[in-house]
């Protein structure tokens, strides 16, 4: 019918549908370290939390340019899940060569991120925000040239003493956190699905707080 019209009328239905497929594909961006040692730190709950989705909806990362890329298909929306492996301070990097490669438009973004400012496990979407002295949210904020960007972030307390931050922020959950690591996982799993099924203000009224 697309090339009928085409053909026949010159309607061009080429952008219109490119449009619409860009609109139903997102990029779900968790942030992290790569290596053994990095593994369970509070730093690499974003790296976690998709390691988590994805198993849940039994989907494998693979390595392709710039970090671990998995690909997520439900009710007709695509979700690239990407782990960069930049190291945290160049995630933005790898951000935006997916983001450019798959023509992902900006609002379809979304960071998984963990936060000091917030108590152990606390989830809360934002559509925009400083980098909060985050060096992998301030070298997307400097690549993307925006402080707009979809982000869930995740609470990891900030209860560590004077000059510590390095060392807590490196550090392994505690046995108390890690027990209640799952639980807070599958609602991040949730969140981003709702991201991507609802909409980011839906998303925002429903879950965040919880």
């Amino acid at each position: 019918m697309y090339k009928f019209l085409k053909k026949w009328f010159g309607i061009n239905t080429d952008t219109k549908l490119s449009e619409e497929e860009k609109m139903k594909k997102f990029l779900i961006v968790g942030l992290g370290n790569i290596g053994d040692k990095y593994t369970n730190t509070r730093h690499n709950v974003g790296f976690k939390i998709l390691n988590h989705l994805a198993d849940i909806e039994n989907i494998s990362f693979e390595t392709l340019k710039l970090g671990d890329v998995a690909t997520l298909k439900i009710k007709g929306r695509t979700l690239i899940l990407l782990k960069p492996s930049t190291y945290m301070n160049l995630s933005g990097k790898a951000l935006k060569y997916w983001l450019d490669k798959e023509k992902i438009p900006i609002e379809n973004l979304l960071i998984v991120t963990d936060d000091l400012n917030l108590p152990f496990g606390t989830l809360r979407l934002k559509t925009k925000g400083s980098d909060g002295g985050h060096n992998g949210l301030k070298d997307i904020q400097d690549k993307l040239q925006t402080t707009k960007y979809n982000r869930l972030r995740f609470g990891i307390s900030d209860s560590f003493g004077k000059g510590r931050q390095v060392d807590y922020v490196l550090g392994d959950w505690s046995d108390e956190e890690n027990s209640k690591l799952k639980e807070r996982f599958e609602m991040s799993s949730k969140m981003i699905k709702s991201f991507a099924l609802a909409g980011v203000n839906n998303t925002m009224n429903e879950f965040n707080g919880k």
